[in-house]
């Protein structure tokens, strides 16, 4: 099933902004009367036909709605931009199409890469949430430093993944249907910000018995969650 993404539809507006518009029109050569589906960026399917077939607005009625079914467990991930851009947008692709609510980049004392560039982040996690035939699009928030992040109160539980030889709990034994997991960058999280996130009230977790690189972290933190929650 092809997807368009039509926030608009929520405000009552039936029509295609222009890149969605030339994609059917142009690529997928869709004319008057045709069906097609869409999603709403909020966890709403439609299926809606074509009245007006223009590459720049394409306008439509809608034929049925429908809600997508919605999860039992909610997961924030916290993670460390990677210095090289391809792995994070692999991580944000895949934490999508596994199942992820929220995620925000934090920038962190061993943090080799300061900027993320967000539009082409929210692309990637557009694209990745209609490939897996998904309609409530992952909230992506704008960078902030480690220690401004560990500032805000939070109102779930919170865990911090990291490398250091001291006790931790396995995160597949202590996970929570509402959760938020750090993810520090490559070098790991320096002791300053594991002793920062611990007198926050985040709760230190292993992942697994291997050192895995950021982008590694993130999907098994995902991919842990998904398994225990998701009804199959």
């Amino acid at each position: 099933m092809q997807l368009f993404y039509c926030p608009e539809i929520l405000e009552n507006s039936y029509y295609l902004n222009s890149e969605e518009s030339k994609h059917c029109i142009k690529v997928l050569r869709k004319n008057e009367g045709d069906l097609i589906n869409l999603i709403d960026g909020s966890g709403g399917f439609y299926e809606v036909k074509l009245t007006i077939a223009s590459q720049k607005k394409v306008h439509f009625e809608i034929v049925k709605s429908w809600k997508e079914e919605a999860r039992d467990y909610k997961l924030h991930i916290a993670i460390a931009p990677t210095k090289n851009n391809d792995r994070l947008e692999w991580f944000l692709e895949k934490a999508t199409e596994i199942g992820i609510d929220e995620i925000t980049p934090i920038i962190c004392h061993h943090s080799e890469r300061k900027l993320v560039k967000e539009e082409r982040l929210k692309k990637i996690i557009l694209s990745a949430t209609k490939q897996s035939l998904k309609a409530k699009i992952p909230k992506l928030n704008s960078a902030i430093s480690f220690k401004e992040f560990c500032a805000i109160k939070q109102e779930t539980d919170c865990f911090i993944a990291h490398c250091e030889l001291q006790e931790k709990t396995s995160f597949k034994s202590i996970i929570a249907k509402n959760s938020l997991v750090l993810i520090g960058p490559e070098g790991d999280f320096s002791r300053q910000e594991i002793e920062l996130a611990i007198a926050n009230n985040f709760t230190p977790i292993s992942l697994g018995n291997s050192r895995l690189r950021t982008e590694t972290a993130g999907l098994i933190a995902c991919h842990t969650i998904a398994l225990n929650y998701e009804k199959i």
